[in-house]
């Protein structure tokens, strides 16, 4: 068969599903649920997708709302990640209904066709990845061991192809200092407040020296609990960010030192607690991003080149991608100035132009497959780095 027949073939396929995959992006978006609490996105994703044929594996690698669920036996396993996690307060605002309706979508245009194109469909459901970061648990688990290359799309107010994003790490923040009448005997207290005072005032002296990229952010969660009482205990939470690990570690140890400072010239105790898994910067396939390019463009899709200088936020799938061949295209739809992590982005998340996301999204990463699947030499290259990523 063809290239072209089989993108038609796939293209009938995904039509034919399209009633159950625009269904499950609104029930998604209906019911949003936190990180590592998406029992009901699980269930409704693996549900389907075993109706459909797959071979699923419930509550996968250890975590209760993850899932890995295949088709077809090739050699070449390919990994469609699904995200389908909510922010808390206001649901679906990053469009995880549409990142993970457009999984299941590509996964299905894909199955019939698996065992003629020599590869296995491999659908991992992700949770977590907007706190924690469940793709880094299962890459720890062995999720990605037999994949050779991994993909999603991610919602989006515009389409992009081949952008980078930020590495993160989060902590939570206590300085645990003495109580005492802030009138009649401040001299028997130890100031929890102040400590995190002279923290913030070193971090914002460090922001000069910051790398390119580099980012320190937080908020005060407790500073007291009246003005006549010095505090006994203060809490923050930070998030540190930098263009790549590397500068994201030394970032962080700079960090780290302004909160000693604040516990060395106070006295109260400093406790760091990381928050979640640590999110590697990302690195797109150029090969893969180049074919995801040309898919989307032929759905009519308008797509800038790709542009691998551009940066959004942070994912745990750039982890991924510094261990597998990965794309991560955002997949754009109209929301007017709403911008993502923001509650008027949930109301666009069911209108039509979400919805040809999912349908496009879905038949763009199943073309791509189909190119690689069928190109002898980006297969064989793949298969190698798969080899010598195994033997390493």
């Amino acid at each position: 068969m063809t290239p072209t027949a089989l993108r038609e073939r796939t293209r009938a396929t995904l039509a034919g599903r399209r009633d159950d995959l625009i269904g499950l992006s609104h029930a998604l978006h209906a019911d949003p649920e936190l990180a590592y609490e998406e029992h009901r996105a699980a269930r409704r994703i693996t549900d389907l997708v075993e109706a459909a044929g797959f071979a699923t594996e419930r509550g996968a690698y250890g975590l209760p709302t993850a899932f890995r669920a295949t088709a077809g036996s090739g050699d070449l396993v390919i990994g469609i990640c699904a995200e389908y996690d909510a922010l808390p307060g206001i649901g679906h605002a990053c469009g995880h209904n549409v990142n993970g309706a457009a999984a299941v979508a590509a996964a299905l245009a894909l199955a019939p066709y698996a065992d003629d194109l020599g590869i296995t469909v491999a659908l991992l459901g992700t949770p977590a990845e907007e706190s924690g970061g469940g793709k880094v648990d299962m890459l720890r688990a062995g999720a990605f061991d037999d994949v050779a290359a991994a993909m999603m799309v991610h919602a989006a107010p515009q389409d992009a192809v081949g952008m980078t994003s930020q590495a993160i790490s989060s902590w939570k923040v206590r300085y645990d200092g003495v109580a005492a009448h802030a009138a009649a005997m401040p001299e028997r207290g130890t100031n929890a407040a102040d400590a995190m005072m002279i923290a913030q005032v070193a971090i914002a002296a460090y922001r000069q020296q910051l790398p390119p990229g580099g980012v320190v952010s937080g908020i005060v969660t407790r500073g007291g609990e009246a003005a006549n009482v010095i505090p006994a205990l203060t809490t923050a939470d930070y998030d540190c960010r930098a263009g790549t690990m590397e500068e994201l570690r030394a970032l962080r140890s700079r960090v780290r030192a302004c909160f000693e400072a604040g516990a060395l010239a106070t006295g109260a105790e400093l406790t760091l607690e990381p928050v979640g898994n640590d999110y590697a910067d990302l690195r797109q396939d150029l090969a893969l991003a180049r074919s995801y390019l040309d898919a989307a463009r032929a759905l009519g899709r308008d797509v800038r080149d790709i542009d691998p200088a551009l940066r959004g936020g942070s994912t745990d799938m750039g982890n991924v991608s510094h261990l597998v061949p990965t794309i991560h295209p955002m997949i754009g739809y109209d929301c007017g100035d709403a911008i993502m992590h923001n509650p008027e982005f949930t109301r666009y998340g069911t209108t039509p132009g979400a919805d040809r996301a999912v349908l496009d999204g879905g038949l763009a990463m199943a073309w791509t497959v189909l190119d690689l699947a069928t190109d002898d030499t980006h297969r064989a290259s793949l298969a190698r780095r798969l080899e010598e990523r195994t033997r390493a």
